[in-house]
């Protein structure tokens, strides 16, 4: 609850400051989150990856540790979103456990953390998009020209109604989940040379230094399920619609990507398919075409074009609600929470993630001299490899975090006994997550494919601590100069239905 009168830290200035509620509904949210996650780009692009920069045949098994690992993070976590309602999800919740100053840390890491994730993705949009201009036309085509096409859609839907938005993600993602389980079946039809073999289950595939950089890059793949809270303001029925959403996505999740990936497993036998995926970035399509055909795999990249956008489209709502939060709680100047008033969309920090975006691109591609001859190499090694890591790496220790602020929270609120096995799960999840983020940090030089004394193995993921030492500062110093915007800091809708009753009464007097 806010303390202190609501016309000492009333920003209250009409209905278009705010998220427009009951907008989305279960089936809308759940699209929206998993679209996030991408399938067909986890599927063809992390697990392969995976595969080749790691050589841990246990990928499948990976997949269903993280899974539980997240559960246990999802019970704190969805309890968490019943009591509280707040567009800034992960900073709000830090804020309610742990202070308004560790919760603008959170804020600016959170802000960050996505920017940077929705700003790599445009890397392999462009790049996939190019690549089929010139297999189909013969023409070449730079990459950013695609990417920066993809900048202003996704800024142009970023306006629209977010029950729009769903609608477009919900279909693409329900195509390439259908071509999914299409080529899982192929491959499971028509194994290698090792038949069905369970062996990627087998714990002994975990052994070596391997495993702590595999679940770096496998956790990546879960990026976006985490994301359902954010929505809660333009749901009918937060209190059930988030928690159910987030079970629903981080198993749907857990079980694809693990049955996907056991799927590859068999197409290029166990024995085999690290080395399938050394020697072709690929892996996935030149399997698939072996089985059925050129016209599939056309359709197939076709897809993992469309899904690679409901992916950025996704994190660019994402990143617009953070900034639309921060702008309401004085971690951002006001304006950023305008919102729109026919569809109540949070266009400010939707055309702010939308420049920044625009800026990204266009610094790559003047940057990009194509060496070694490679056109792949800007969009593919620098943006998207270094942006989705650095973004990955911010979300953990965002989990992280939250997982510690969850167990506060509810302590401070005398609900300790009652919550008791949440807090025990959300603590076994902020021990595991904390340690994923040390493997992160020690490994990152593989995750981006650099040499150990590449300075890059540092300063990338530094950009995570400066966005919190950063958020440190400004949160200490509003703590001093304005106390009262400081104490609003996570309250959120909360604040702002103070503010507006508060509004209404005057207005009647």
């Amino acid at each position: 609850m806010l303390t202190g009168s609501t016309t000492e830290i009333s920003t209250f200035k009409g209905e278009d400051r705010a998220l427009r509620a009951d907008r989305i509904g279960t089936p809308g949210l759940l699209l929206s989150v998993l679209a996030a996650t991408a399938p067909l780009m986890v599927v063809a692009g992390v697990v392969p990856t995976t595969f080749a920069a790691v050589g841990v045949v246990g990928v499948p098994l990976i997949f269903l540790i993280l899974g539980v690992v997240l559960v246990l993070f999802s019970f704190g976590y969805a309890e968490m979103s019943r009591h509280v309602h707040n567009a800034g999800a992960f900073y709000a919740y830090i804020a309610r456990g742990l202070g308004g100053t560790i919760g603008a840390a959170a804020s600016y890491v959170a802000l960050v953390s996505y920017s940077i994730l929705q700003c790599g993705i445009y890397g392999i949009f462009g790049f996939e998009i190019s690549s089929q201009i010139a297999v189909h036309w013969n023409h070449d085509v730079d990459w950013w020209w695609p990417a920066l096409g993809g900048v202003v859609v996704a800024g142009v839907f970023g306006a629209l109604k977010i029950d729009v938005n769903a609608k477009v993600l919900g279909v693409l993602l329900l195509v390439e989940t259908v071509l999914i389980v299409v080529f899982d079946i192929s491959f499971l039809s028509d194994p290698g040379p090792q038949g069905v073999s369970l062996h990627a289950f087998n714990p002994d595939t975990l052994t070596g230094a391997g495993f702590g950089t595999a679940l770096c890059f496998c956790i990546a793949g879960f990026t976006g399920f985490e994301q359902a809270p954010v929505y809660a303001e333009e749901t009918a029925r937060p209190q059930r619609v988030v928690a159910r959403v987030m079970f629903l996505a981080v198993g749907f999740a857990t079980l694809f990507f693990a049955f996907s990936a056991w799927a590859i497993t068999v197409a290029a036998g166990p024995s085999g398919v690290v080395g399938a995926a050394q020697k072709s970035p690929t892996m996935i399509f030149d399997l698939n075409e072996a089985r059925i055909g050129n016209t599939f795999t056309d359709i197939l990249n076709v897809f993992f074009i469309t899904g690679i956008f409901a992916s950025l489209l996704s994190f660019h709502n994402v990143v617009a609600r953070y900034a639309f939060a921060m702008g309401r709680d004085g971690l951002l100047p006001a304006k950023v929470s305008h919102t729109t008033r026919s569809g109540g969309a949070p266009v400010v920090g939707s055309l702010i993630q939308t420049v920044v975006a625009l800026v990204v691109v266009i610094a790559f591609a003047v940057t990009d001299d194509k060496p070694g001859g490679d056109p792949s190499f800007a969009p593919m090694m620098r943006l998207f490899t270094w942006a989705g890591n650095v973004g990955a790496l911010g979300v953990v220790v965002l989990m992280a975090v939250a997982s510690i602020a969850i167990i506060v929270f509810f302590i401070k609120r005398g609900a300790a006994r009652v919550q008791a096995w949440r807090l025990v799960t959300s603590a076994v999840a902020a021990v595991a997550l904390l340690g994923i983020t040390f493997y992160a940090v020690k490994d990152f030089k593989v995750l981006l494919g650099v040499d150990p004394g590449h300075g890059l193995r540092w300063l990338l993921p530094g950009i995570i601590g400066i966005a919190a030492v950063l958020g440190l500062l400004y949160g200490a110093v509003l703590r001093v100069k304005n106390p009262a915007a400081h104490a609003r800091i996570g309250q959120g809708n909360e604040a702002f239905q103070l503010d507006k009753a508060a509004s209404a009464a005057e207005a009647s007097v």
